[in-house]
């Protein structure tokens, strides 16, 4: 029996739920690998010469014998590689890079830093004001952007799902994690309504394993302070 091409680097994080995205709406076969933070596994020797940079999520491609890493990237590659899910036409593809490349340079990072200095630094005894307040007014002002660009929309290129929504979903759908304020943003909250609907969609979210708080749900308190404790320096 053969292998499946891809294999999946990834942990339960808001980059690492994006190729799994793709993979499941796709319903590409690929063998997943989980990566356990609290074991330092992105940082094992194997794992570099897979992705330098020691973070996740990371695909090798068997059938092109190569590592890709970079969650854009690596969306980029399936998409290319399964011709799915990036439009061919030149103007709609230019800006469903466009998309996906605001939401790597933008909403992931800005988003990232609230979580960061409000479940990471603040919980261990490093309150940062003045970063907290940055952070999360970014990010809430990237979400009005989202809503803009939602009017009239369904999708945030075309007429269905790209890779920019894959890319930006799991990031702005986990505005709970970095207390990002979504109030007034109707657009952006049936953007919400259409994903939290697709079933392949909420199936690669249960991989590796669930991550309810990071959209409120169960037991946050209990969850905040497991994460807060496993990143402790």
């Amino acid at each position: 029996m053969s292998r499946p091409d891809i294999v999946l680097y990834t942990a339960n994080t808001m980059n690492g739920w994006k190729p799994l995205i793709f993979l499941h709406e796709a319903e590409v076969d690929y063998d997943l690998v989980g990566i356990d933070f609290s074991k330092k596994e992105q940082h094992a020797p194997d794992y570099l010469k897979l992705n330098p940079n020691g973070k996740i999520p990371t695909i090798f491609d068997r059938a092109e014998d190569r590592a890709i890493f970079e969650s854009g990237a690596i969306l980029w590659h399936l998409a290319e590689k399964y011709g799915r899910f990036l439009s061919r036409d030149p103007v709609e593809r230019s800006e469903t890079l466009q998309w996906l490349f605001f939401q790597v340079g933008h909403v992931g990072p800005m988003m990232g830093q609230a979580m960061f200095f409000q479940r990471i630094a603040k919980p261990n005894g490093d309150e940062v004001p003045y970063a907290i307040d940055r952070y999360v007014k970014e990010s809430r002002r990237l979400m009005e952007v989202l809503e803009r660009r939602l009017e009239g929309r369904d999708w945030l290129v075309g007429g269905d799902m790209s890779i920019a929504d894959m890319a930006t979903y799991p990031w702005a759908r986990s505005h709970f994690w970095a207390t990002v304020d979504v109030e007034g943003l109707p657009n952006l909250q049936a953007w919400f309504d259409r994903l939290d609907s697709r079933p392949k969609t909420q199936a690669a979210l249960q991989l590796p394993e669930p991550r309810p708080s990071a959209f409120g749900q169960g037991d946050v308190e209990a969850a905040a302070s497991a994460n807060a404790a496993r990143f402790k320096e």
